[in-house]
């Protein structure tokens, strides 16, 4: 999720230097110095008007406390990793830290995402228009007043993309049961998606379910299919789906 937020950011020239943290190394490129451990990013970096936390949520704490030197106490710390709550960083870096929890999704990386976030309140207003300044700059925005509802966005936007990428898989291999080539019936199955969404957006102000319809001809090709798609139930299973990405997130926390 953070080598998709830099490359928009990157590409977008939100940002004319950043210093990264990653002891597996990073492609180069203009503005970026990259630390492949701590030691070297504390010794050599500048100090940091912002420090964004993008390592998985096992492995926060043992980066936080390798960074808890390195970060200015007034620094604003933006952190992207699911189930992490500002509580907790709170902990670690004093309750006096400037904190901004995040859940981007990865169609960040093509400018296209969409996050949400909350702010402790030792953000300054500065510190929040820099931290929407930088999501804005690859992603819609919405700014949260309770951060329980955090583990409810990861699991719909957060956790969302591989959904609609396991639902091209499906369609694709559907395809081939009817006899359909692979290639084609991706093809078919990853542009209608696209399409799809497209015109989602440009309809914005249309709800989801008057789009279907208009599709929908009674008695026809499209009503049949989503006959057995209903029946099968499969809004159980998106309900299922999310409450486990909510269940696994507290457990994350």
């Amino acid at each position: 999720m953070g080598g998709a937020m830099l490359r928009g950011w990157l590409d977008s020239g939100t940002v004319t230097h950043v210093d990264i943290l990653e002891p597996y190394g990073y492609p180069r490129a203009p503005g970026l110095a990259v630390f492949t451990d701590a030691q070297a990013l504390i010794n050599n970096a500048r100090t940091p008007a912002a420090v964004i936390l993008a390592v998985k949520p096992q492995v926060m704490n043992d980066v936080c406390a390798a960074l808890k030197s390195f970060i200015p106490r007034d620094a604003l710390v933006l952190s992207i990793a699911a189930g992490k709550t500002i509580a907790s960083f709170e902990q670690t870096f004093g309750t006096t830290q400037p904190i901004v929890r995040v859940m981007p999704n990865t169609p960040a990386a093509i400018g296209k995402g969409i996050s949400a976030a909350i702010a402790n309140k030792n953000v300054t207003a500065a510190q929040r228009t820099l931290a929407d300044q930088l999501l804005s700059a690859v992603s819609i925005v919405e700014w949260l007043d309770d951060e329980s509802l955090m583990d409810a966005v990861t699991a719909l936007s957060g956790s969302g993309p591989a959904y609609i990428f396991h639902l091209i898989e499906t369609l694709a291999a559907s395809g081939e049961t009817i006899g359909l080539s692979p290639e084609l019936s991706m093809k078919l199955a990853r542009q209608t998606v696209i399409g799809s969404a497209a015109l989602a957006e440009a309809d914005a102000d249309i709800p989801a379910a008057t789009l279907r319809e208009n599709v929908t001809s009674p008695g026809g090709t499209t009503a049949a299919a989503l006959e057995v798609l209903m029946n099968g139930e499969l809004q159980k299973i998106y309900n299922k789906a999310l409450a486990a990405a909510v269940k696994r997130g507290k457990e994350l926390a």
